[in-house]
């Protein structure tokens, strides 16, 4: 591998996490009825469109115009004032929202035929007994093995009004005859909550992928669980989360924050502050915590690492993150479409922003991540830039920098490990999903009826099914030199099948293991003892 491969691997992996980031300006979500007043400005715009549409010699597609227009005026004003068009708005919302109404399966279309990849935790399939593999034939009795039915069309066929009822007949392997399924579509849960589980006998992992309308529900639940395990420390994983609703990662701060603490403050154009205190009883005011981060922890995640830094409460763990502090509203548009637009800037309680510059334009702004990578910061804390005018310090003393992201108190190096690095960009692009997903439909009745507790010692990758999954690429036209005896391939694989079989708390349980960062938590907290 030569030196531009060697240095394109990391970035593409980082990348594909870092396109998240603009769903991380949902800091204030909320919709705002402005008052429009007439000027002339507003006027000859909609009568240059008017013109368009009713004179102009050709046909024109003037919705096309417009939102051509609305991105060239963001464009001037900062990376993350964006617009959403209508045909994009309802996937969006749905993802914030924490959950969607279905049947709450996901699925492949293998031969024409929907084959369930896995009942969605706590979702309506689950709940009645569909399994990875069945094959769904029909939707009140309509046949969904048909290959001219798209996936949209598919998709219409399984969700429905909440509440209503859909009759599946599904296909399992080791039984002869169809199985009726009744399934009353509900809310299924889209997790904001990864995993959360021990590390040790006292410390507890929780790992959040961005922010949305459910993140603290699942966050209390899963910190409460772990304290009756015996918690009384915990890990916070905010690696690669992109951010999202600000008041969520607030009541994340209040549980680890004595009351009257300030967990950060905002101000408009106007110099209007507002400041926000922690005012509740946290489960976890006492005890050590730890907030891994990285490069891609963006916006609400770096209100959180910041929060709790200026406080003095807990160590931060990981490298410096994304620097994203400005404060969005979301604004209708009056068609289905919206803006999210920057209305403020947020600081830290020692009164730094987070916020990187954005001078130079967005495309210098979104090459950011390439610009750390050459200069070394993310392979050594020494290359980390700082601005001496910028410096602060927290009620006990500590240093901390502002101008651009939440700098760690323990560094973890950029894993720059060539063959590790292509290893997770299969895991990140799907090959191994689908890889894992043929080898479980070899032998799914094997596979269904093994119990969790018995997972790690009857499941092996063995060698050969290491050279199946290389092969497995070779055969879609994606050739990497990779070794079969690698142990990470083998953890990853594994960590696959877990998922679809468990869930995602497997999963990370698995893909932790090794992990640079978690080791080094597990050394910290044995120092702490």
């Amino acid at each position: 591998m030569n030196k531009k491969q060697k240095i394109i691997l990391p970035i593409l992996l980082a990348t594909a996490c870092a396109m998240g980031v603009l769903l991380g300006g949902l800091l204030d979500f909320s919709s705002s009825d402005a008052l429009f007043s007439s000027n002339p400005k507003k006027q000859k715009l909609n009568r240059l469109i008017d013109y368009i549409e009713y004179e102009y010699v050709d046909d024109v597609n003037t919705d096309s115009i417009v939102d051509v227009t609305v991105n060239r005026i963001l464009e001037n004003l900062d990376p993350h004032s964006v617009y959403i068009p209508k045909e994009e708005y309802a996937g969006v919302v749905e993802n914030m929202q924490g959950d969607f109404v279905g049947i709450g399966v996901s699925f492949y279309n293998v031969n024409d035929t929907v084959v369930v990849i896995q009942a969605l935790e706590g979702g309506p399939s689950e709940k009645i007994g569909i399994r990875g593999g069945d094959r769904i034939l029909y939707a009140d009795g309509t046949p969904l093995f048909n290959k001219d039915i798209s996936t949209d069309s598919l998709t219409k066929h399984l969700k429905g009004e909440e509440d209503s009822q859909v009759t599946l007949k599904v296909k399992r392997q080791g039984i002869e005859d169809l199985l009726t399924f009744n399934v009353k579509r509900g809310r299924v849960p889209l997790k904001s909550v990864d995993a959360a589980y021990m590390l040790s006998p006292d410390l507890g992992y929780i790992k959040v992928n961005r922010f949305s309308e459910t993140t603290f529900q699942e966050f209390k639940s899963a910190l409460k669980k772990l304290k009756k395990k015996g918690a009384n420390e915990i890990a916070l994983d905010l690696r690669d989360n992109p951010g999202g609703y600000l008041s969520e990662a607030i009541k994340i701060v209040d549980e680890f924050l004595e009351d009257e603490k300030l967990i950060l403050f905002t101000k408009n154009k106007s110099g209007a502050v507002d400041k926000t205190y922690s005012k509740r009883k946290g489960l976890l005011e006492k005890g050590d915590l730890y907030v891994l981060i990285n490069e891609n922890s963006a916006s609400a995640s770096e209100v959180v690492a910041g929060a709790l830094q200026d406080n003095d409460r807990g160590t931060i763990v990981g490298r410096r993150s994304y620097g994203k502090g400005l404060v969005q509203r979301e604004m209708a548009l009056g068609d289905g479409s919206a803006v999210r637009l920057t209305i403020a800037r947020y600081y830290t309680p020692t009164g730094r922003s987070i916020q990187k510059p954005y001078d130079n334009g967005n495309e210098s702004y979104f090459k950011d991540y390439m610009r750390r990578y050459k200069n070394g910061e993310l392979i050594s804390v020494d290359s980390i830039n700082v601005n001496d005018s910028l410096r602060y310090e927290t009620p006990e003393g500590n240093v901390v920098y502002g101008g651009g992201g939440i700098i760690p108190d323990v560094f973890i190096p950029l894993d720059t490990d060539s063959e590790r690095n292509k290893i997770k960009l299969l895991l990140h692009g799907g090959y191994m999903s689908r890889f894992i997903f043929n080898v479980l439909e070899e032998n799914r009745t094997f596979y269904n009826n093994i119990k969790r507790k018995n997972f790690e010692s009857k499941v092996k990758i063995t060698d050969e099914m290491a050279g199946d999954f290389i092969k497995f690429l070779g055969k879609g036209n994606y050739r990497l030199n990779l070794n079969k005896q690698n142990p990470l391939l083998k953890q990853y694989l594994k960590a696959v099948i877990a998922q679809q079989l468990y869930g995602t708390t497997a999963f990370e349980k698995l893909i932790n293991e090794n992990d640079p960062a978690i080791e080094k938590v597990l050394e910290l907290s044995k120092k702490n003892e």
